[in-house]
């Protein structure tokens, strides 16, 4: 199965579609398709379910040698960097930074040491980790 964006104004994910592999054996066919089946023009970019933060993973989750494919599965209200060839999710604060190797967004100061055990929220106001 292949997954397909939808893109609207300034590049923004509107909705992922799903279609078979044995309609298409291009990005651009794929497309086509899409279109065809649609009666539309839309502007469609190709996903990978298995790409999260410039990693490639396999069906159990884990990091694999896959190639990774435009860094990031795309969501709805995410967009795509035609430039960097991304999905980019929508930022989460104005102060975090965005790290150009996985289009993932960082905060400015680093996760608390024992975050996987404790719950923390970002405060935007004081640019800290609360409980």
């Amino acid at each position: 199965m292949a997954h397909f964006a939808k893109l609207g104004v300034g590049n923004k994910v509107q909705e992922v579609i799903v279609i078979n592999n044995d309609v298409f054996d291009t990005e651009q066919e794929g497309i086509d398709f899409i279109n065809n089946l649609y009666g539309t023009n839309d502007t469609w970019v190709k996903t990978s379910y298995n790409t999260f933060a410039g990693v490639h993973y396999d069906e159990n989750g884990n990091p694999d040698d896959g190639i990774p494919f435009r860094k990031n599965f795309a969501g709805v209200g995410s967009k795509y960097d035609q430039a960097r060839d991304a999905f980019i999710p929508p930022k989460p604060y104005e102060s975090w930074i965005l790290d150009e190797d996985s289009c993932q967004w960082e905060p400015p100061v680093d996760y608390p040491a024992d975050w996987d055990s404790v719950e923390y929220d970002w405060n935007e106001e004081n640019q800290t980790w609360d409980l």
